[in-house]
C-alpha cells in the first residue's frame, strides 16, 4: 500500500483540504500535490512511521495557515466574506425549524438556503453536512408529520413546550456541531 493510501495520510490530508479552502484552487491542489509526494517518498508503512511523516509536517491547520499566509494579499479570498458566508449557513441551519412554525414559507426557503450552502461548502466532511442536514430538516419534518397525525386536536401548553424545543433546541445542537467542526 501506497503511503498515501494509508487512512492517517488521507485523513491528514482531507483535514489540510478542508482548511485551506480559502486558498485558490490551483493553489490548493499544488500544496496537496507537495505534501502528498512528501508522504509518498517517506516510504512510510507502518502506523507508527505514518504519524511521525505526518508529525513532521506539522498539523493541518497549521500547514494551511502558512500556504494562505504566503498568498500575495490580492490573491486571498477576504477572511470576512468566508466568515459571514459560514455565519450565514451556520443561522439559516439553526433558525429555519423556528421560522417553519412562524411562516412555513419563510422557513422552507431558508432551510433550503442553508442546505445548499452547507453542502456546497468545503469546510465540512460529507458526514458533518449529513447531520447538519438531518438536524435542520427533524424540526419541519416532525412539525408536518405531528400536524398531520394531530390535526382537530388541541395542542396545550406542554404540546407547545416541546415543539419549541425541538424546533429551537434540535437545530441549534446541529449548528454547535458543525461550528466545532471548523474550529478543530
Amino acid at each position: 500500500m501506497n503511503a498515501t493510501e494509508h487512512p492517517l495520510a488521507a485523513a491528514y490530508l482531507g483535514a489540510v483540504a478542508r482548511e485551506a479552502a480559502a486558498l485558490p484552487p490551483e493553489r490548493r491542489a499544488e500544496l496537496l500535490a507537495d505534501l502528498r509526494e512528501h508522504i509518498e517518498v517517506s516510504g512510510a508503512e507502518s502506523d507508527e512511521e505514518v504519524r511521525a511523516v505526518l508529525d513532521r509536517l506539522g498539523e493541518a491547520r497549521t500547514v494551511a495557515a502558512s500556504a494562505l499566509a504566503e498568498e500575495p494579499a490580492a490573491a486571498r479570498p477576504a477572511e470576512d466574506g468566508a466568515r459571514g458566508r459560514v455565519r450565514l449557513t451556520l443561522g439559516l441551519l439553526a433558525f429555519a425549524g423556528l421560522l417553519v412554525l412562524l411562516h412555513p414559507l419563510l422557513g422552507t426557503i431558508a432551510l433550503f438556503a442553508g442546505l445548499a450552502l452547507l453542502w456546497n461548502s468545503p469546510l465540512w466532511s460529507s458526514r458533518q453536512k449529513l447531520t447538519g442536514t438531518v438536524t435542520a430538516a427533524a424540526p419541519p419534518v416532525v412539525l408536518v408529520v405531528g400536524g398531520l397525525l394531530g390535526a382537530g386536536s388541541r395542542i396545550g401548553p406542554l404540546e407547545l413546550l416541546v415543539i419549541a424545543g425541538l424546533t429551537v433546541g434540535v437545530p441549534f445542537a446541529g449548528v454547535t456541531a458543525l461550528r466545532r467542526a471548523i474550529r478543530r
